[in-house]
């Protein structure tokens, strides 16, 4: 995730990047007065957007004297980016979200509100063309980190006998990132700890009640389903080609469902223009007190078209989408959706009528 920025002038510092038969020329226009300048070559839009894999990358001293060539590229498009090395490790050093902590620049003075675009940084190199490309250096945070205002909804299909429409409810899209903290729609992150290829954190996530009793004729008697909170800890990681897998469990923290649940999921991201689109596959287990909340029957509420049922723990398989696309610098759309598949133990529940449910979240979203 990082921003979009425009440069002022300021003193330059140039760096040549050679294409074959042609040159990218990169001026940073506020040099550090110490430490190092990175500089990166992208050809790839996803790479860009995962600030991975550059085709080459040149280590610039601070006090600009010197330059960096980099020979032997094809014709064709390129995005640059540069950064302050502070502490001289020679990598971009990011938070626990994968967000840089140090002072960068884009080339085309881009400055984004999410994953950089490819299309918006990148310049096209000619056989024997000499592209000029000015560089500010900044740190995406601030102090107070970033927010974003907007609306959303959230959503959850209706697995259940007789009932056919689907949960939905608007809530505030409200977003925040900082430096440990990331809010996004009904999911609130805090890192505690991260290294270089993974990274740990707390997280809190706003649950759907499964039903209300009055979906329908055959959920009558078994009162409503009520939303609530689960909290627990998170691991993300990082794996090559762009990869990113996650695990983590959750728990019930408001006591109105009872049990938690654990989440196993992997994901690829891919950029197309201003769209990100992210497909994943997951597995979600249920433990045997929330699968019972949710899908089964108690003594009490037995009848004799729907007797009593309890489901042990279950594990269900879930494949999503993720789509993010920015306009206009500030804005952005988020929707994320998924189809779940239940597991044997609680399709067999008298409740369900369908072996799957879907969620879905959408927000549009503005960030200051």
């Amino acid at each position: 995730m990082v921003l979009r920025m425009i440069g002022a002038g300021g003193l330059a510092w140039c760096l040549a990047v050679s294409a074959r038969g042609g040159a990218v020329a990169v001026s940073v226009a506020n040099p550090p007065a110490t430490g190092a300048v990175v500089a990166l070559l992208f050809d790839s839009a996803d790479a860009f957007a995962d600030l991975r894999d550059p085709v080459a990358t040149r280590t610039l001293a601070a006090d600009g004297t010197g330059g960096a060539t980099f020979e032997g590229l094809p014709p064709g498009p390129y995005a640059v980016l540069a950064f302050h090395d502070l502490n001289g490790n020679g990598i971009l050093d990011v938070n626990f979200l994968g967000i840089p902590r140090e002072p960068l620049g884009f080339s085309n003075r881009y400055w984004g509100k999410g994953a950089p675009v490819f299309s918006e940084a990148s310049l096209a190199v000619g056989e024997t063309e000499r592209v000029p490309v000015d560089v500010e250096l900044k740190k995406i945070f601030g102090k107070k980190g970033l927010f974003g205002v907007g609306l959303g909804a959230i959503a959850q299909s209706n697995p259940y006998r007789g009932a056919d429409a689907a949960q939905v409810q608007a809530i505030p899209a409200v977003t925040y990132v900082g430096e440990r903290v990331q809010i996004l729609g009904p999911l609130a992150q805090v890192g505690l700890a991260s290294g270089k290829r993974a990274r740990l954190a707390a997280t809190a996530r706003y649950r759907l009640g499964a039903y209300d009793e009055d979906d329908s004729d055959f959920l009558e008697g078994m009162g409503d389903r009520k939303d609530s909170l689960f909290g627990g800890l998170a691991v993300q990681g990082e794996w090559p080609a762009g990869m990113r897998a996650s695990a983590g469990y959750e728990h019930d923290v408001l006591d109105r469902v009872g049990g938690g649940a654990a989440r196993l999921g992997v994901r690829r991201g891919f950029q197309f223009g201003r769209f990100s689109v992210a497909p994943g596959a997951g597995l979600n287990w249920l433990s045997a007190e929330l699968a019972g909340h949710e899908f089964g029957v108690d003594a009490d509420e037995a009848r004799a078209e729907r007797p009593a049922y309890r489901p042990g723990d279950a594990v269900n398989v879930e494949l999503g989408l993720g789509l993010t696309a920015e306009w206009a610098g500030a804005w952005r759309v988020i929707a994320n959706g998924s189809v779940e598949f239940l597991a044997n133990e609680l399709r067999e529940s008298p409740l369900v009528e369908r072996g799957w449910l879907s969620h879905a979240f959408v927000a549009v979203n503005y960030t200051f």
